[in-house]
């Protein structure tokens, strides 16, 4: 528990308050029903009206007493209980943010918002509910069991014999619940996986008219979770009946022999009024420890997974980094015999001794077959990733070297998948960098060739985005992540096939305008048409995760057998004349020239304001 510490000091008088103004209300439930014993058996007995009158006031002023005691309990319990929650939210939240891709890969989205979720809340709940009954609870059972002996101790041992029943129903179900509430958790996870994937997928549903399978497939999930449900509570369902039956079963008892010593003149009958309210007190305390054992059992569960995120050891962090103040200067990108697996225990490797070098400010085109391991090989430059074997040098220096702040402020990145938050235009590019000024941010733009179709849309840049950037084209949506990333003025740029949904001439635009906007830093281009990187300083050909090929367009395409199969594939589609053995400047040219006279192509898109 030292781990949770941390979290209950900041608030530790309402902890030790909460507590403490319930015994205020147990001492009065215990107080009341002796005065109404008295009443009984002095006032009543003896026609003692002022009596009677002056134990009326003392409960009614015990009874107001009671009522603030319960107030400020639940006050103070409900402020310890949600500013913990909300502290190791923010916690596990902070762990999540740290999470290398590795350690995201280990935990499902569903799973990990169920624990910031629901887990989170089952413990704040525990809190909530223990603040409430850990002094009130006992207190009640130890007072009304001690009035109870002092009342009548021949009439006690009723309570006696249920107590030890009690409890050890309470212990069967509790090892019943504890597993059940474990495996409805993971349901839950399993659940909430399926609907996020669903709505984040909900177009792709609806184009291929798989709406049936999807809704078979989430009455199956919520099927699972459903018998999973009953399966833990159905040992918490048997729990309130019993108990009560117990207690009907306990004060019958009581009534019946304490009925036969009032007959007997051996006790008054204010005492047996008294004292079945202190059997049903008795009990009743006996039930509350119940209930909290029971939340503890679900509670505990989910403190278990909790756990399990905050004991996630980072695969990535800046633990050993020899120079945390350096900085990224020039941009040099160096592999040295580099091999890497996403599972260690794979003796595959998805990157297998790879090597090559990019000077600062040259211009790399990377460009293989799908699932050559060009996506992976860029991403242990920001040390998304770290290799398993070799290393990965930026000016020189290991990438572990730097602290991964000012490794990543150094590395621009446009990835395979384009994320857009919900929010303005605007508010999306300056991601890229804060402070920039509006001026800054229209130049990223212009150079992303997104300032025209931005400036279209009614709002312009103020126009607010849908979840994802749902509201703008794919094309539309590229160039603004391009843009945020050239916003960041990176000493490093890796576009990953990030301007797969722009036409041709779009994309000779942007690629013309890495030459003024970022003509310092270095350009790593992944693309799927060779078009796209031929002009590049090198061009570095991939297969199976190993280099196949590195140099100019002009030595792969005389010396590399992979390079020629794609140029001439491509160049083959692209024209049925004779295109496809025209030299590398004619096809540039034809480039250009298809700039000039289809310039707005992809504009199309965004036709009527640019949205759709």
């Amino acid at each position: 528990m030292k781990r949770y510490w941390k979290y209950i000091k900041p608030y530790l008088p309402a902890f030790i308050i909460g507590p403490m103004m319930m015994i205020v209300e147990v001492i009065g439930e215990v107080a009341l029903p002796k005065f109404m014993a008295n009443i009984i058996n002095v006032g009543a007995v003896d026609h003692n009206v002022p009596y009677i009158i002056s134990m009326g006031i003392t409960m009614i002023i015990t009874a107001l007493l009671m009522m603030a005691g319960g107030i400020g309990g639940a006050y103070f319990a409900a402020k310890a209980s949600i500013s913990f929650a909300a502290d190791l939210r923010s916690d596990v939240f902070d762990k999540v943010q740290k999470f290398s891709f590795a350690n995201l890969d280990k935990f499902s989205t569903g799973s990990l918002v169920t624990r910031l979720t629901n887990d989170i809340t089952q413990v704040q709940n525990l809190i909530n509910m223990a603040l409430r009954m850990m002094l009130r609870a006992p207190g009640m059972l130890i007072g009304a069991l001690i009035m109870a002996l002092t009342m009548n101790a021949q009439l006690s041992i009723v309570v006696l014999v249920v107590i030890p029943v009690l409890i050890l129903l309470i212990i069967v179900i509790i090892k019943t619940a504890f597993p059940r509430f474990d495996a409805m958790q993971k349901k839950l996870d399993a659940l909430n996986s399926h609907i996020q994937e669903m709505l984040t997928n909900v177009r792709v549903i609806k184009s291929f008219v798989r709406g049936s399978y999807e809704e078979e497939r989430f009455v199956e999930s919520n099927k699972e979770l459903k018998e999973s449900s009953l399966s833990a509570f159905r040992a918490v369902i048997l729990t309130m009946p019993i108990m009560m039956m117990l207690m009907n079963v306990t004060t019958l008892g009581i009534v019946w022999f304490g009925g036969r010593q009032i007959l007997a003149g051996d006790m008054p009958v204010g005492d047996l009024t008294a004292f079945t309210s202190y059997i049903v007190q008795i009990l009743m305390s006996l039930m509350m420890l119940a209930m909290v054992l029971l939340q503890s059992s679900r509670a505990l569960a989910s403190l278990h997974r909790i756990t399990e995120v905050l004991d996630t050891e980072v695969t990535l962090s800046d633990e050993g980094c020899a120079l945390p103040d350096k900085e990224v200067m020039r941009g040099d990108v160096e592999f040295r015999d580099v091999t890497f697996r996403y599972y260690k225990e794979n003796k595959e490797a998805v990157l297998s001794h790879v090597s090559f070098r990019v000077k600062g400010g040259q211009v790399l085109g990377i460009i293989g077959s799908t699932g050559s391991g060009k996506t992976t090989l860029v991403q242990m430059i920001p040390r998304l990733y770290d290799v398993d074997e070799g290393a990965v040098l930026v000016d020189g220096v290991n990438v572990k070297d730097y602290s991964l702040k000012h490794l990543r402020d150094g590395v621009g990145m446009v990835l395979q998948k384009n994320v857009l938050f919900s929010g303005t235009i605007v508010e999306n590019l300056m991601w890229g960098d804060g402070a920039a000024s509006m001026e800054e941010v229209r130049a990223a733009a212009a150079a992303a060739a997104a300032d025209p179709f931005v400036s279209s849309f009614t709002e312009g840049y103020l126009t607010e985005l849908g979840q994802g950037g749902v509201n703008v084209s794919g094309g539309q949506k590229q160039r603004l992540c391009i843009a945020r990333a050239l916003l960041k003025k990176p000493k490093i740029l890796i576009l990953d096939d990030s301007t797969s949904a722009v036409d041709t001439a779009t994309e000779a635009k942007i690629r013309e305008s890495f030459h003024t906007t970022l003509k310092g830093a270095t350009k790593i281009i992944i693309a799927q048409r060779i078009t796209s990187v031929m002009d590049a300083d090198q061009i570095l050909v991939m297969d199976e995760g190993s280099i196949v090929g590195l140099g100019t367009h002009e030595e792969l395409l005389a010396e590399c057998e992979a390079y020629q199969e794609i140029y001439y594939s491509q160049m083959d589609r692209k024209s049925a004349g004779g295109a496809a053995d025209a030299p590398a400047s004619a096809v540039t040219e034809a480039a250009a020239s298809e700039a000039a006279g289809n310039s707005s192509a992809d504009e199309g898109a965004g036709t009527g304001g640019g949205m759709s």
